[in-house]
């Protein structure tokens, strides 16, 4: 662990907002980024600081980038990505940085009842689920109507939407050019889980 024991008040100042950059975007600042953050009008003055954090063993410079400040002890990799704010689906909005918090990936999809499949085909396209997603669900054996399920019918697997027809299971696709599947009484038919999210790389 790094020892901040015997850092000065500036420099303690300076390696938060070079780990704070480095952990927000993933890149560290430029020397003219830390001088303007911090009202430094000569880079010597940042270099200065930047020799100091090096010398107590914070911080590894490379000399022929201007970007190139390492931590020594870099912050773990997070399971969080950065939430700047909104977007419109409309009508467009301002572009701008709203806010200063954290997406947590964990709180959303790592569950011990939480799994995921990788999706084959597009009966589920105009729900936005394609073909080559991932979708996450959430194990349970119950359904309400209308959520999308995986069932198991007969030993195969399938995503739909989960509705109860005249005493059977109707397992409606959204996509306009299939037909539902319905589910006799009698037939082997199983809910694995309901769908909790939907994972796609562009």
């Amino acid at each position: 662990m790094p020892d901040f024991s015997t850092l000065t008040e500036r420099q303690r100042q300076i390696y938060d907002f070079i780990r704070q950059r480095i952990d927000g975007r993933g890149f560290p600042p430029t020397v003219r980024e830390i001088g303007e953050n911090f009202a430094i009008k000569s880079p010597n003055g940042v270099m200065c600081h930047l020799k100091a954090l090096e010398k107590k063993g914070l911080i590894h410079r490379d000399t022929f980038s201007a970007r190139a400040i390492q931590l020594v002890d870099p912050p773990a990799r997070s399971n969080e990505v950065r939430l700047l704010g909104r977007v419109a689906a409309g009508q467009p909005i301002a572009a701008v940085e709203e806010m200063d918090e954290r997406l947590n990936l964990s709180e959303l999809f790592v569950d011990p009842n939480h799994f995921a499949l990788k999706v084959r085909g597009q009966s589920m396209i105009e729900d936005h689920i394609d073909d080559g997603d991932y979708v996450i669900i959430r194990r349970q054996e119950t359904a309400t109507v209308g959520e999308r399920v995986v069932a198991m019918i007969d030993g195969e697997a399938t995503l739909k939407r989960y509705h109860r027809e005249r005493g059977q299971i109707r397992l409606d696709p959204a996509n306009g050019a299939m037909q539902p599947i319905y589910v006799a009484p009698d037939k082997d038919v199983q809910i694995l889980g309901v769908l909790v999210g939907v994972l796609r790389k562009c």
